[in-house]
């Protein structure tokens, strides 16, 4: 059975994510460590309950969700995945954060080529399988994950409860997002819970029914 434990780290705030099984082998999602104790704590809690991380995993790469990556790869030696279309944000993280009016000055590492990820794409460790869907939009890149044996979904910015991303970005689209989740979120079991990149966890029922951005 999967296990979630839920962080919130940075100014925005950001929901960062440790999943794991009962082998104790993990996976993080959108390390947001900013603020200082916020990587430790990170740290202390996989040291804690004695985790392997095998996966840094990037729902999309505006900074928010990954201004912790330098911090989580140097302490569990590895290097983050995610989609290649986003490339753009890591290139200009410091002048987009500072268009927000925040300071950044830390250098975050390119996806590696072998850690490239897409729609189609399986996420192993331990007794997990974690199906990878693109549903853009918010970012030319997002991505999210699903446990199809747990029935629970990581929706980074793409869907929230009773709302969805931003598309107001210059790479946003506004009509492409709905259409994606309706045709690949909102087709999954209603009871499908949903851990979202911001704000409280969701069921893809619940949306369904009250999202008033997502109408079919």
């Amino acid at each position: 059975m999967l296990k979630v434990q839920e962080f919130e780290f940075n100014m925005l705030p950001v929901n960062t994510f440790v999943i794991y099984d009962e082998t104790l082998e993990a996976a993080i999602i959108d390390p947001g460590c900013y603020f200082p104790g916020e990587a430790q704590q990170l740290k202390e809690f996989v040291e804690t309950n004695k985790l392997t991380v095998k996966h840094i995993l990037n729902t999309h790469l505006h900074f928010d969700h990954i201004f912790g990556n330098p911090d989580a790869e140097d302490m569990f030696g590895l290097r983050a995945k995610a989609s290649s279309r986003d490339s753009q944000w890591l290139q200009e993280i410091g002048q987009r954060v500072g268009r927000f009016g925040i300071r950044y000055n830390r250098t975050v590492r390119p996806i590696m080529p072998e850690n490239i990820i897409d729609e189609g794409d399986i996420i192993r460790f331990g007794n997990t399988e974690i199906e990878i869907f693109s549903v853009p939009g918010h970012s030319p890149g997002s991505l999210v994950f699903y446990s199809r044996k747990d029935g629970i979904l990581f929706s980074g910015d793409a869907l929230f409860q009773g709302s969805i991303g931003r598309t107001d970005f210059e790479d946003g689209d506004p009509a492409a997002l709905p259409v994606a989740i309706r045709e690949k979120l909102f087709t999954l079991p209603d009871s499908t819970a949903v851990y979202p990149g911001h704000g409280p966890a969701t069921t893809i029922g619940m949306e369904k029914r009250y999202n008033p951005y997502i109408q079919a």
